[in-house]
């Protein structure tokens, strides 16, 4: 009886075994996709809700904005709340608002070199934005709330570079801690308050900036930047701070902001305390 030979048989079917593999991997790869995807969700809506936090401004959100507080008091997973919404639509992003800041800084430092020379103006970054010190010496007779006619120019070239950035402007008036009592002002809150008016006007009348975004607001004596007691660090307190800030909108009605946690304390550029201010100067009978 002749043995039977074994055959070899090709099969046709490896590539099964292979497209199982791929498909293996392919399904681990969409896994790990989708687990990074719901984990940037969660860190997007921590981003939203710490600069929504932390930005002073009051604004309004669009009410049919969905918050995170609502969608916990639904007990279902809160949506990533898109970054406009957040910071308002006309709200760059803080890296964004720092890098034209800082362009607007350099820009105005060269037109208005003379002036920052003469140091009648000071140009620097504060707490809430960029600060332009215009100083009394340069813009103010003592006691006057009515700009020299000659540094106009000085204040149309500012508003001019002020007008092409999408930010608000805050007009703050300061005086130094001597009293005063005239006929036209009662105290240094009233001096403080029509300068910032005084120049608020200037600007609108230029037409550089919608009045919607300029504010202006008296300080008196009650910011220094300096100490009063030497008549240099008076003069430096004696000024008007136009404060280039970006525009943003916080709703403090919303559940999350209705009981903020943590000790409520002042916070200044040169935190955590500014200078203080000096008691009046006596006068002896």
């Amino acid at each position: 009886m002749r043995n039977r030979v074994p055959r070899s048989r090709v099969t046709h079917d490896r590539w099964l075994v292979s497209y199982a593999d791929f498909i293996t991997l392919m399904f681990a790869f969409f896994v790990v996709l989708y687990a990074f995807a719901k984990a940037d969700q969660k860190k997007q809506i921590q981003v939203s809700i710490a600069i929504d936090t932390a930005f002073k401004s009051l604004g309004l959100f669009p009410e049919a904005t969905r918050h995170p507080g609502d969608a916990a008091a639904a007990g279902t997973e809160p949506a990533a709340m898109p970054m406009n919404i957040v910071m308002g639509e006309d709200v760059l992003s803080p890296a964004q608002v720092q890098t034209d800041l800082e362009h607007v800084r350099r820009e105005l430092t060269q037109t208005l070199s003379n002036q920052v020379a003469q140091h009648t103006v000071s140009i620097k970054m504060g707490r809430d934005g960029l600060v332009i010190s215009l100083r009394e010496a340069g813009f103010f007779n003592s006691g006057s709330a009515t700009p020299k006619p000659g540094t106009l120019t000085t204040i149309k070239q500012i508003a001019a570079s002020l007008g092409r950035t999408p930010y608000d402007l805050r007009i703050e008036g300061h005086t130094d801690n001597a009293p005063i009592h005239t006929a036209q002002f009662a105290s240094n809150w009233d001096l403080s308050s029509a300068r910032a008016i005084g120049i608020a006007r200037l600007i609108i009348e230029q037409h550089a900036i919608p009045p919607d975004r300029i504010s202006a607001a008296g300080y008196a004596e009650f910011h220094p930047v300096a100490s009063n007691a030497t008549a240099e660090g008076r003069a430096e307190n004696r000024r008007v701070d136009l404060v280039v800030l970006p525009r943003t909108r916080i709703d403090l009605s919303r559940p999350q902001y209705a009981h903020p946690g943590g000790a409520w304390r002042k916070i200044t550029d040169d935190d955590p305390a500014p200078p203080t201010p000096d008691p009046p100067p006596t006068t002896n009978p």
